[in-house]
């Protein structure tokens, strides 16, 4: 069976990890950096953090809903055996791997930089969004399969139909705030190895294989009503941000999160749908440049600190020194060594590797 590759997804995808790389190098310029485990500038830009807050609500939710997308068109083509030996060597084995391997490299920095004696601590650092997708495949996969099997079902048409109002797709939002209500996390953005970040990845994650399975519908709605979507994320999140704590509460913010989400799908779909030459290369090298990131942004922070430089100086430099050897790393090392492509989540080259060699014998 064929599949129409969605380009726009692909694109969301990159622009995500981007954006977390970014975040996470902002990170180390607040005053708290060292109480969520990071390295800390000694001179804060307290400043850059404006902007992040914007990022903070939507930006890990965002990675869910398309891991929930992926996995539509993943079974598209796969039985659920199939599906569950592909998803276990994409995501279960780069997950254990970096557990064991390369989450306590940056531990090893961190302790590098402030003098403590250095001790191997294996730990899913920020690996845990990995290892949640993989119990939602594990937990999900039983009723995906189910709605598959009755794609032409009533099912499908009530969800097609509710999907074509423009309040449709925001209407999810009532399951996001029952969450809050539940769960009551103490900050809406704190989802590392939280039941919060479960749950609500939990239900990204749900939800955008519903987006998808719901048909053209979905992403005719986005399209159509994108600005407004991105119009109520806007008026939110300054509310938000200019600190009325009456009005602005968690259960509104699930709302401009998804409201971000669906705006964003809405852009894609209408702008971003396209094949390129630099997407295929983003596409690959996002998934490995995501594991290995931590590690060489406490690297750069490791060098680029001492230098005691202006912090936006430093900022630009860590920034730069992640991007530019994320790259190297990836282009020289992870990309071309057969026996590293399964453990950073690229496709097993093994087969082909045999075969280029019977060719010679």
């Amino acid at each position: 069976m064929t599949t129409d590759r969605r380009y726009d997804i692909d694109w969301l995808r990159v622009i995500a990890i981007g954006l977390l790389l970014i975040y996470h190098i902002a990170i180390i310029f607040q005053p708290w950096a060292l109480f969520i485990g990071f390295i800390k500038s000694d001179d804060a830009l307290e400043g850059i953090w404006k902007p992040m807050t914007m990022l903070n609500v939507w930006r890990i939710p965002l990675l869910f809903f398309v891991s929930g997308m992926g996995l539509y068109f993943a079974m598209k083509k796969r039985n659920w055996k199939q599906l569950f030996i592909e998803r276990s060597k994409r995501i279960l084995l780069p997950f254990v791997f970096g557990f064991l391997a390369i989450t306590p490299l940056h531990f090893l920095v961190f302790q590098k930089y402030y003098n403590i004696p250095l001790s191997y601590f294996p730990h899913m650092g920020h690996l845990w969004f990995l290892g949640n997708i993989f119990v939602y495949v594990v937990v999900l996969s039983p009723v995906f399969f189910y709605l598959k099997k009755n794609e032409n079902g009533r099912f499908k048409k009530i969800i097609s139909k509710v999907m074509s109002y423009a309040i449709g797709p925001l209407s999810i939002s009532v399951l996001f705030m029952l969450e809050v209500a539940l769960v009551k996390p103490q900050l809406f953005e704190l989802y590392a190895q939280t039941w919060h970040g479960f749950f609500i990845g939990f239900l990204a994650f749900f939800f955008g294989f519903l987006f998808v399975y719901s048909g053209k519908t979905f992403w005719q709605s986005v399209s159509k009503w994108k600005w407004l979507y991105i119009g109520i994320a806007t008026i939110l999140f300054l509310i938000r941000f200019t600190g009325y704590e009456s009005i602005s509460n968690m259960y509104i913010t699930t709302l401009e999160s998804n409201a971000w989400i669906l705006g964003l799908f809405g852009i894609g779909y209408s702008y971003f749908n396209k094949p390129s030459a630099l997407l295929s290369y983003l596409s690959a090298a996002v998934y490995p440049v995501y594991i290995i990131h931590m590690f060489v942004l406490y690297a750069a922070a490791l060098f680029i600190l001492p230098l005691d430089l202006h912090p936006m100086l430093e900022f630009l430099g860590i920034t730069v020194f992640t991007f530019i050897v994320c790259f190297l790393i990836y282009e020289f090392i992870l990309r071309r060594i057969s026996i590293l492509r399964p453990l950073f989540g690229l496709k097993w080259k093994f087969k082909s590797v045999i075969q280029k060699k019977l060719k010679h014998i």
